[in-house]
């Protein structure tokens, strides 16, 4: 049965999100001679399947590219090309779903595999900080805009690289430069591309991202003195980090042991940020200090400890006390993150306004979004991977009876939507409680 393995290359398909996995097969599969990728899957994201792996950028041994299917068809395609080898590539997994897809995986007759950040990760030659978190939604870019900020104060050029979301035109995302808001609808971003890039462009940082990290990196050297790793999801930093901080969050505690690649990135860690202590359970705070302490004596390492709240305000100061508002968090956060509440709910609450559930007014592929993730009811998630469910989530917010809509997404939505509703921005920031901050961290490490 296995004498095939023995004299030719294992024959590998790479489970992904249009992320992690198209860096894994760049930086460890595409000329391996011992590994030919016959497919990768999709998840998570819609409408990132049936698309292929560019030639251009798969290498000489994939004259016509890779091909993606949905990850509903693994099974099928193990059998059908007799796959050797499965690669889980994504994050913001818990170990139950991780071993459910192993046992799938094996009973089909293949191995199942992670790879080490030892095998994927690239050295930088300028120093490098990687904020990454142990879910989605901890506050990764509020922190990374708080270093930026001081890096810059300090005379120091930084440069931001940002996870990948490359969900259109691969070939054409393989390397991406933000320096200004035009450039996102040259891109044809999707909502959460803006999420992620827009707040450093309107302080006047520069965002690369796209598919080929390596590439990346060599461009973005020739203008920093320092390369700020800005995460996405939990997964671990693509670079070789000089500084590794990861966030985490007091709403979610324990996940930081139960998540995949969270844990990875929670035993790497150099630094710790405990976020949104001003307003998460006073038990989540303790089970997470706790956490940490059993982690430094299993390890017998020491690491810095920074308590932050995310301050939240209104970028307009409106009376809000009894009004009906539709509140409108990031979507990743709410859908993959499985939290079911974010910063404009709480601010809603303490504001005393009538949260209004938009659940029953969903059409079309916000209905979906629902349907697959029935944790959430009481907000709308900022959805828009395409023109098409712009377009729904426009429709939905019009058809909500409300006064406001409360935007706790860190894409200003004004700008993008068409709605007859008024739209709020709400926003947060990180403010550390005392020392250490991270300033104090920046000069531990020699930063500034």
């Amino acid at each position: 049965i296995l004498t095939h393995i023995d004299t030719m290359s294992k024959r590998v398909i790479i489970m992904g999100a249009a992320g992690r996995d198209f860096h894994n097969f760049l930086r460890f599969y595409k000329d391996n001679k011992h590994y030919k990728v016959i497919a990768f899957t999709a998840n998570q994201i819609p409408d990132i399947s049936h698309r292929k792996f560019p030639a251009r950028l798969a290498g000489k041994a994939y004259p016509k590219g890779i091909p993606i299917y949905p990850e509903e068809d693994l099974t099928k395609l193990i059998k059908k090309h007799k796959i050797d080898e499965v690669v889980l590539s994504y994050s913001d997994l818990n170990y139950t779903t991780v071993m459910h897809k192993a046992a799938l995986i094996l009973a089909a007759g293949a191995n199942f595999n992670i790879l080490s950040h030892n095998y994927t990760q690239i050295r930088s030659k300028k120093k490098l900080i990687s904020v990454c978190a142990v879910r989605t939604g901890c506050g990764k870019s509020q922190v990374s805009r708080k270093i930026a900020r001081l890096l810059r104060k300090a005379g120091k050029s930084v440069i931001i690289i940002r996870h990948p979301m490359p969900y259109g035109n691969i070939k054409k995302q393989r390397v991406q430069r933000f320096e200004h808001y035009k450039d996102f609808a040259k891109a044809f971003c999707t909502i959460e591309e803006r999420e992620e890039y827009e707040k450093y462009i309107a302080e006047g940082f520069v965002v690369y991202a796209g598919v080929d990290y390596e590439a990346i990196l060599k461009q973005a050297e020739k203008e920093a003195d320092i390369i700020l790793w800005d995460g996405g999801n939990n997964d671990v930093p693509f670079y070789t980090p000089d500084l590794h901080i990861v966030v985490l969050d007091p709403y979610r505690a324990g996940h930081e042991l139960n998540y995949h690649a969270g844990e990875e990135n929670f035993r790497l860690a150099d630094a710790f940020i405990i976020n949104k202590m001003d307003s998460a359970p006073k038990s989540g705070v303790k089970q997470l200090i706790t956490n940490i302490k059993l982690l430094e004596k299993e390890t017998k390492r020491k690491r810095t400890l920074i308590k932050a709240n995310s301050a939240i305000k209104l970028e307009k100061d409106i009376p809000l006390k009894g009004k009906r508002v539709l509140v409108i968090e990031d979507g990743p956060t709410l859908t993959h993150g499985e939290m079911d509440i974010g910063a404009a709910e709480v601010l809603a609450r303490r504001k005393k306004a009538k949260v209004i559930s938009p659940k029953k007014y969903a059409l079309a592929s916000i209905k979906a979004v629902y349907k697959k993730y029935p944790h959430i009811s009481r907000v709308l998630p900022a959805m828009g991977y395409s023109t098409k469910q712009i377009k729904h989530l426009e429709k939905t917010i019009d058809k909500v009876p409300c006064d406001y809509v409360l935007n706790g997404s860190p894409a200003d939505l004004s700008k993008l939507l068409k709605v007859k509703k008024p739209i709020i921005n709400v926003l947060y920031e990180l403010e550390e409680i005392a020392k250490p901050d991270l300033k104090s961290l920046l000069r531990k490490h020699k930063f500034i």
